[in-house]
Formats: C-alpha cells, structure tokens, sequence
C-alpha cells in the first residue's frame, strides 16, 4: 500500500473513488465486495466500510438486492449544488473578511503552500481535493456564521464527486491555484467585493467545466 496511506480503508475508498470518477465503472454498475476485496488484495471489511464512506459523499448508493451500485452524474444536481455553494460561500467570506488579521492571512497562505506541494503526491488529486475544502474552510472560519458553514460542509460533502472528477480530467488544479493565491490577496488587502466576485467565478468556472464534462460523457 506504500506510505501515503494510514489504513486499508482508506486505500480502498481512494481506489474506488479513482475507478468511479475516471469512468472505468460506470453508473448504476454494481460493485461487488468479493470482487472488489480480491483485486485489491484486502479482506471484505474494509472493502465494506469504504463503500459506507463512498455512499456518504454520494459517489454510492446501496439496493435491495443488488447491493452497492455507483450512483448517477447529474448535471442539474451540478448546478444546484455549485449555485448554492457560489451563494453561501460568498456570504460568509464577505462576513469574514472584516474581523481577519494578519495571522490569519499568513496560514492562508501556509496551507497554500500545502496545495502546491500536493500536486507532488502520488494521489495528488485525491490529497489536493481535501487540502483544498480546508483552504476554503478556513477564510469563512472568522464569519462566526456556524449553522452557514455547516451547510456550506454539507454541500462540499455532496458535491465533492464532482470536485475530484474535475480535479482528475479537467485540469481544475492548475487553474484554481492563480485564482487562490489571488484571492488571498484581495482578502489582505480588505478588497470584499473583488474578493467575493473571484470566489463566485472560482466555484460557477468549474461547474461549467464539470458539466462540460458531463455532457461528453
């Protein structure tokens, strides 16, 4: 498994989220756990909680009678979900903005440094999508906005199948990292209303692209 992972769960459930996202198994395609357990030469268990975990962030859902089956891509869930996080995240780094300092740009700009050394990573999507939820997650922290944020988590959550398949095949990485550090800089410099527009543009150009995606699919 190599170091990169810290349990065979967790190499289970990237390894599935990878197959699912990259279309090697298709939508409303079952996943069988012994099949599954076999060619990644773990015990079923693991196999068992990674589907659990895949089924919260929606990429699974289980059938009576089938079990497990890859759920569907859908371009309008797209548009609701990126417009409602486009909405709420925006609100919330405005209420931010205001009540940062210094320190707080600072490990803003700490954990982009993280962004960019996992582009490094042997799963660099996978490690990238997750430091990328935290960057985000930590400019709306000073809102003290929290039943906003969880909703906000709640969207990520739902919306983080699509994140990784854009992160995968549409190269989303390399643009986001420009339009991150540029953000950085309109919130230093206590720019709100340029700072909330690129963050709305940042989360509405990759859900053009995903359902850009979508459709060639």
């Amino acid at each position: 498994m190599g170091l990169a992972y810290k349990t065979r769960t967790e190499f289970v459930v990237d390894a599935i989220r990878e197959k699912i996202l990259k279309g090697e198994v298709k939508s409303g395609q079952p996943l069988r756990q012994a099949a599954l357990a076999e060619e990644l030469d773990v015990s079923r268990i693991p196999v068992r909680e990674a589907l659990l975990q895949l089924e919260a962030e929606g990429l699974v859902k289980f059938q009576a009678h089938k079990g497990a089956v890859v759920t569907e891509l859908d371009a309008a869930h797209v548009d609701e979900l990126f417009e409602l996080r486009a909405m709420l995240e925006a609100d919330l780094l405005a209420r931010s903005i205001p009540n940062m300092n210094a320190t707080d740009f600072d490990h803003a700009e700490e954990l982009l440094s993280k962004l960019d050394e996992a582009l490094t990573h042997e799963d660099s999507a996978n490690v990238w999508a997750d430091l990328n939820t935290s960057f985000h997650t930590y400019l709306y922290q000073a809102a003290e906005r929290p039943q906003t944020l969880e909703m906000v988590n709640i969207l990520n959550k739902n919306s983080d199948r699509y994140i990784r398949m854009h992160l995968l095949l549409a190269g989303g990485i390399k643009k986001a990292g420009g339009e991150h550090k540029q953000l950085i800089d309109y919130c230093r410099a206590g720019d709100t209303s340029n700072a909330c527009q690129l963050l709305k543009q940042h989360i509405l150009g990759a859900k053009e692209e995903i359902k850009a995606l979508l459709i060639e699919e």
